[in-house]
């Protein structure tokens, strides 16, 4: 069990720092908004992923490979949501309106973070079949279902490792200097990365529904 562990660790590891909707999630709101909010996405992230453990390890994983149609769906859904959130940053460089946190300590600002990043993986198809890999690796290295399941803590954990440490990182003095000084182009540079990530997937899924 531990050396199947130590596998899944390392690749889920080389997943996470891999540049995507997270890294992007994170990098935004640690210069944009505050560390405090970069942490809270970081661990709505981490929410996600044990969240999904738990899913592969109910039969979640075999689902997924089984019926294209649910991860067409999750194309579409989280298409739209990385679509929305790249059209909300675009709209703010253009109208030159800069996105900030009400205070590093409202409550309500903080959970929105946190609910930012704890969609922003649930809806990722990649993730979904990400994870529908990992559940066929752990499951044919001969673990049970409650020891996929016992995953969940590490899975959580290498999440609020790999994207606390961006957090902190990137919500440096000279980052969020840099952003200050060149907010509407940062904006609009992770405003079109959304877009252009979140029309892929739509434009995928539709196709997989005519295609189906």
């Amino acid at each position: 069990m531990l050396e199947a562990y130590l596998i899944t660790l390392a690749g889920l590891i080389a997943m996470q720092v891999s540049p995507g909707p997270n890294l992007i999630a994170i990098a935004g709101a640690a210069m944009g908004q505050s560390r405090r909010a970069a942490v809270m996405v970081a661990v709505g992230i981490a929410t996600g992923a044990a969240i999904w453990v738990s899913f592969v390890a109910l039969g979640i994983g075999e689902l997924i490979e089984a019926h294209p149609h649910s991860v067409t769906a999750l194309k579409l859904v989280g298409g739209a949501y990385l679509l929305w959130l790249g059209l909300k940053g675009l709209k703010a460089a253009w109208r030159g309106n800069e996105v900030q946190l009400k205070s590093d300590g409202a409550s309500t600002s903080m959970r929105k973070a946190w609910m930012k990043g704890l969609l922003v993986v649930m809806t990722n198809p990649k993730v979904a079949l990400g994870w529908a890999a990992i559940a066929s690796f752990l499951f044919g290295s001969g673990l049970s279902t409650w020891q996929v399941a016992a995953f969940a803590p590490l899975a959580s954990l290498s999440a609020i490792g790999v994207y606390g440490g961006y957090a902190f990182l990137l919500s440096t003095g000279g980052a969020v200097q840099t952003y200050r000084r060149f907010w509407r182009i940062i904006e609009a540079v992770f405003g079109s990365l959304f877009s252009a990530m979140g029309a892929s997937l739509v434009i995928a899924g539709i196709r997989d529904v005519r295609g189906g």
